[in-house]
Order: C-alpha cells, then structure tokens, then sequence
C-alpha cells in the first residue's frame, strides 16, 4: 500500500494553495552526461500546464529539502509525468537522480510556477542552459502550428544536445553552444548565440531558464534589442556559488 504524503508536504501544499502526492519512480536512466531522466507514476494531475514544475523533498546533510524541476511531458493515461534532472554538479537533487531507484516513493507538490507559454506570440525565443531543456520542449510541443521556436542553449557536452520530436509545421531553429570552459554562470556564450539571431519583424516573447546572474544579463541584452519586459519571461533554477535554499529555489537578491 502506497505510503501518505508526510504532514510537511501536505502543510507545504496547503500555505501554497496547490496539491501534493506521492510519486512511484517508475524508471530512471542517464539521457546525457548532464541529464538523467526520472518517471514519476501516480502524480500527473500535479504536473500542471506547460512552463510548470513540481517539488520533490529530497535528503540533503541528512534533512529534508525541497528542489523544484520542470515537467519535461506528462502521460494522463498511463498517470505518469517526467522529469530531466541537471547532474552536472553535487546538489541534493543531482544525487538523486544519480542515486534513486524504480520503486521508491517520493513527495510531490505541484504545480508550482507563474510562467506559461504566451500564446498571443508570432514567435518564441528560448535561452539557458541544459537545466532549461525540459521546460522548454514542453513549451515547444504546445505551440499551434505554424509558430515558430528558437532554441539557444549552452551545453557542456555535445551530447547533451538533445532534441525533441515537435510538431510538424512549426519552425523550429536550434543553437547549441559549447560552454568551452567558460565558468558556470556567465553568460557570454548564450550572449554569441544571442547575436547571431535576427528578430523576425513580428511579435515575439522570450523564456530566460536558466542560471541567475546570466538570466539577467541576457533580460537586459534583450531589452537592448528592443523587446519590451512584457515580452520576457525570466526564471533563475540556479545561482552559481551558493546551493539553493530548503524551498528549493536560489537566492535572488542583487
């Protein structure tokens, strides 16, 4: 028999007014050198719309902590929903990714998150870095045909490049960039990437994921351009230096 939520989840769910479960991982596997992928069964009612995440408590020091991870898809039939988890570092939610293993059930608190795909938008610019993969092909995958999608994205390995089966129609341009040894957190390579793409003369709207210095570096390089802050929607998943707090977020103070 399946196991209730803890009473801190389900506290937790109710001070942010949405939903906690307890998901199964149904499977787990390496996608990339960077990305593992983990199958959550018995929660995709929490995953939300497209642009969503969900919290899972996770064990850090011998504590529990909350980090909080884009829905990549969700299956409502078979109840699923899947996450592409970051491992390119030490974090408690890379360990568990790492580590975790089918059968084993986690708290699950979602939807979480504010930004959703602007569906008003004649085209879709998306920036960041590998941990922003998810959320961006989900967002991809639920634009109507014939928008048009660029990706600009830093990764460390080629590898890591994954790309996603989108619906036929859409226009879709994708720019890898290899990180180089540049340090974490910098943003001058999406900055090159940046350059080399040329607005289309209509409406567009940009999703910043990614690390929280170059996010804003980029939001401001963007309103340089000439797109407008309504036009740009930024998330911060991580801040280089510092792990993110319990609530699973990182520190946003300038």
């Amino acid at each position: 028999m399946l196991r209730p939520p803890d009473a801190s989840s389900v506290k937790l769910a109710e001070r942010l007014s949405t939903s906690v479960g307890v998901g199964v991982v149904h499977a787990t596997r390496a996608i990339s050198p960077s990305l593992h992928e983990i199958v959550l069964h018995g929660v995709s009612a929490l995953a939300g719309v497209p642009g969503n995440d969900v919290m899972l408590e996770v064990t850090h020091e011998g504590r529990p902590v909350r980090r909080r991870y884009s829905v990549r898809s969700v299956d409502r039939e078979l109840d699923t929903l899947t996450l592409w988890i970051a491992t390119h570092h030490d974090g408690a939610g890379a360990t568990l990714a790492r580590t975790v293993t089918e059968g084993t059930a986690l708290d699950v608190v979602g939807p979480r998150g504010k930004i959703g795909l602007d569906e008003l938008a004649d085209w879709h610019l998306c920036i960041g870095d590998v941990s922003s993969l998810a959320a961006f092909y989900r967002l991809a995958e639920s634009i109507e045909p014939p928008g048009r999608v660029v990706f600009i994205i830093e990764v460390d390995d080629p590898a890591d490049a994954l790309t996603p089966s989108l619906p036929e129609g859409l226009g879709v341009t994708g720019i890898f960039v290899d990180r180089d040894g540049r340090p974490r957190g910098t943003a001058d390579g999406l900055l090159s990437g940046l350059a080399a793409f040329a607005f289309p003369p209509d409406d567009g709207h940009a999703y910043l994921f990614g690390e929280f210095g170059a996010m804003n570096v980029l939001r401001t390089a963007l309103l340089d351009r000439g797109l407008s802050p309504e036009a740009i929607s930024l998330k911060a998943f991580w801040r280089v230096g510092s792990a993110n707090a319990d609530h699973g977020e990182p520190d946003k103070t300038v």
